[in-house]
């Protein structure tokens, strides 16, 4: 008897599981049901909205899955990954959308090409466990996922573990996770592999760091926020009259500038303030543990993680010299001469 075979259909499945019934099975059903996890993000410039629908957004239910990627935020590159090969299913963390998630076009023309099918789970995954809290050196006793009403604005109010008593634990805590010394070095060897000392990268060059205060300042309660969801500072002085205890602050996904009002509302309420991983790390935080739960839900279908890589790279030095000839050459005559 060999082993057995799934579909698409119980990708969703394993994903009503995780979620606790989270995702929804069509549209349709989710806004008549007004599911909270169905959500309309805008920043109200025109024609840019999106609206969330944590579950099946492309592709046929009935369609045998062999292989299944995990991603943060579906792109072309990933399609085109998934394409070459031979994945069957991605599960994307962020809300997808015709032409942003998918090159400038429609969505299903694309990923019909490769018989691709997309889910997506954003805020119907929030919250689900405590591991971005506990990477950043803390178990949380409060978990809101819509804090002052605002949803997704997530918030984490939490005590350190045993083994963090100063901030420079944090830090060490999270270097150690990331394996920021083995990025470092992978960062050096392009750069000498290139000739081109100026490459930077993501995970290099927002690494964690303190905003407000010292390495041996102790810790205490921690609260833990994201400050691109929303997150004011009417909402860091509201957290901390919650829990006057809180002495230690953290934002990680996003981070702000050490002039940003963030900063300046954390100093004034005595508070240390770090900066954790970035946007760039939450396919490990996030992605890995949703990978093992599909795995194990899902046994004989291979699954395995996108996680893209962004460089920046001096436009001098970008590509081969046939390429920089040719694109100086498209530059001066189509470009710059009407």
């Amino acid at each position: 008897m060999g082993e057995k075979t799934f579909q698409v259909r119980d990708v969703l499945g394993a994903l009503q599981q995780i979620t606790g019934g989270r995702v929804i099975t069509t549209a349709e059903h989710a806004f008549a049901a007004g599911s909270p996890f169905v959500v309309l993000k805008t920043s109200h410039i025109p024609g840019k909205a999106v609206m969330e629908t944590p579950g099946l957004v492309c592709g046929d239910p009935r369609r045998e899955v062999r292989k299944l990627a995990v991603s943060m935020t579906l792109t072309e590159s990933q399609i085109e990954l998934a394409g070459g090969t031979g994945v069957d299913v991605i599960v994307v963390h962020h809300p997808v959308a015709d032409a942003a998630s998918c090159g400038g076009v429609p969505l299903r023309g694309y990923l019909s090409l490769y018989n691709l099918a997309v889910f997506e789970v954003h805020e119907a995954f929030h919250g689900l466990h405590p591991g971005i809290a506990l990477i950043h050196g803390h178990r949380p006793f409060r978990v809101e996922i819509a804090y002052g009403g605002l949803s997704g604005n997530v918030l984490f109010v939490g005590h350190p573990l045993p083994e963090i008593k100063k901030a420079r634990d944090i830090l060490d805590r999270l270097e150690s996770f990331s394996d920021l010394a083995g990025e470092k070095n992978f960062l050096r060897l392009e750069q000498d592999h290139r000739g081109c000392p100026e490459l930077t990268e993501t995970g290099v060059a927002v690494a964690p760091e303190i905003l407000n205060g010292s390495g041996e300042d102790p810790v205490g309660t921690v609260l833990h926020f994201f400050p691109h969801t929303g997150f004011t500072p009417d909402h860091l002085r509201s957290a901390k009259k919650e829990h006057p205890e809180i002495t230690t602050a953290i934002v990680s996904i996003s981070r702000v500038k050490k002039d940003h009002p963030l900063v300046g509302t954390a100093r004034a309420l005595g508070l240390t303030l770090l900066a954790g991983n970035s946007h760039a790390l939450e396919i490990l935080e996030n992605g890995i543990p949703l990978a093992l739960a599909l795995q194990a839900l899902l046994p004989g279908v291979e699954v395995v993680l996108f996680r893209e890589r962004v460089t920046a790279v001096p436009l001098g030095k970008i590509g081969s010299k046939a390429m920089r000839d040719f694109a100086g050459e498209m530059a001066d005559r189509h470009l710059l001469k009407k």
